[in-house]
C-alpha cells in the first residue's frame, strides 16, 4: 500500500507516521511537508531511515510539486497539511485561506488527475462553533464557524464535500477535538503551559479560564483515523473526540499539581476575540460503526505527556528557537529523498 501525507513533520501528522510505518512496515509511505515554523523533523527521527518512508518538500498550494510527488494509482492520502493557530489567524487570515482553502482543493485537483483510492481530509470540531451544554456537535449539524481559521476549515470541507458529489472521489472527513501529547509545537495551551511552569515562568489564562474543550490523546486520535481509512464510508464524516470535556483552568490546575508548582503562574490575560466558551463532538458514529475506541485515560496520558517534557527539555529548546533543522540535517542528512 502506498499512503500519501502532506504536514507529515507537524504534531498529529508526526505521530501517524509513527505509528503507521511501525505497524505497516511493508509499506511505502511519503511524507509531503513544507516545513513551516510548526513542523518538526526531529519527531520523525525513528522512521527517517525507515526503508518505505520518504520526506518530500513542498507545498501542498504548489499544484506542480503535488503533481510531482504525488504517484500514480496512490491507495490513500492523508491530509493534514494546515496553518492551525487560532490567533495567527485573528492576527492576519491570509494565509489561512491560502493553505486550508486553495490548498485543500489542489490536493483534491491532483489527488483526482492521480486517481488516488481514498482521501482523508483532517478537520476540527471548531467548524461547529460554540456549542452550549449538555449539546454535543453530531456529524450532520449546520457547520457555524466562529473563528477565520475554523472559517478556512470549514471552506475546506465543503470542498471535499462538493469533489464526492461532483466527481464521486472516495473521500472522508473526520473531525477531531483537542490533541495533547508527547512532540507537540510549544505554542498551543497544554505544551506552552508544561514548558512555562517547568521553567517557573508564568501561563497565560485566557479571561476567566472557563472554555471548556474535550483533550484525546494523540495516538487514540491516529488510531482512529487508521480506523477511518480501512472501514469508513465513502463520503462519510466522522467525530473523533476524548468523551472528555474539561475547562481550561481545570486542566491547568491539573498541570499545577503534577508538577508541584504555585497557582501564582496562572496569569489572567485579556480574553481571545470571539473566543467559543465550549467545544463537544458527539462520538458515537465512529464507535458505533467501526469500533474505535479510546485506550488512554486523561489523567495518566497528562502525566505521561508532562514526564515526556521533562525527559526532552532540550527538544523543547530547540523547538522555540528553529534550530532543529540544523539538527536534523545534522544527525540525519538531506529533508528529501527518493
Amino acid at each position: 500500500m502506498t499512503i500519501f501525507v502532506t504536514g507529515g513533520a507537524g504534531f498529529i501528522g508526526s505521530q501517524f507516521i509513527r505509528d503507521w510505518v511501525s505497524i505497516h512496515p511493508e509499506d511505502r509511505l511519503i511524507n509531503f511537508d513544507k516545513l513551516t515554523y510548526a513542523a518538526n523533523l526531529e519527531n520523525l527521527a525513528s522512521v527517517a531511515h525507515a526503508p518505505g518512508y520518504s520526506l518530500v518538500k513542498g507545498d501542498v498550494c504548489d499544484p506542480d510539486q503535488v503533481h510531482e510527488a504525488l504517484p500514480e494509482s496512490c491507495d490513500v492520502v492523508v491530509h493534514f497539511a494546515a496553518e492551525s493557530h487560532v490567533d495567527r489567524s485573528i492576527l492576519s487570515a491570509t494565509e489561512f485561506v491560502r493553505a486550508n482553502v486553495l490548498g485543500t482543493q489542489v490536493m483534491l485537483d491532483v489527488a483526482r488527475a492521480r486517481k488516488v483510492g481514498r482521501f482523508l481530509h483532517i478537520s476540527t470540531d471548531e467548524v461547529g462553533g460554540d456549542v452550549p451544554a449538555p449539546r454535543e456537535f453530531k456529524e450532520g449539524d449546520p457547520l457555524v464557524p466562529s473563528s477565520p481559521y475554523a472559517a478556512s476549515k470549514t471552506a475546506a470541507e465543503h470542498l471535499v464535500n462538493a469533489a464526492v458529489h461532483t466527481f464521486g472521489i472516495d473521500a472522508v472527513v473526520t473531525r477531531t477535538s483537542n490533541n495533547y501529547g508527547p512532540y507537540q509545537f510549544p505554542e498551543k495551551l497544554l505544551p506552552l503551559a508544561i514548558s512555562n511552569l517547568m521553567a517557573d515562568r508564568p501561563v497565560p489564562v485566557y479571561g476567566d479560564g472557563q472554555q471548556v474543550r474535550d483533550w484525546i490523546h494523540v495516538a487514540d486520535n491516529c488510531a482512529a483515523l487508521r480506523a477511518v481509512i480501512k472501514k469508513g464510508r465513502a463520503g462519510e464524516t466522522y467525530h473523533i473526540g476524548g468523551r472528555n470535556p474539561r475547562a481550561n483552568v481545570e486542566v491547568l490546575r491539573m498541570l499545577l499539581d503534577i508538577l508541584g508548582k504555585p497557582e501564582s503562574l496562572l496569569t489572567q490575560v485579556t480574553d481571545r476575540l470571539g473566543h467559543d466558551r465550549r467545544y463537544a463532538v458527539d462520538c458515537t458514529k465512529i464507535e458505533e460503526e467501526l469500533g474505535w475506541v479510546r485506550e488512554i485515560p486523561f489523567e495518566k496520558g497528562l502525566r505521561d505527556t508532562v514526564r515526556w517534557y521533562q525527559d526532552n527539555g532540550e527538544w523543547v529548546a530547540r523547538a522555540r528557537s528553529g534550530e532543529y533543522r540544523e539538527y536534523y540535517e545534522r544527525q540525519y542528512g538531506s529533508a528529501s529523498k527518493a
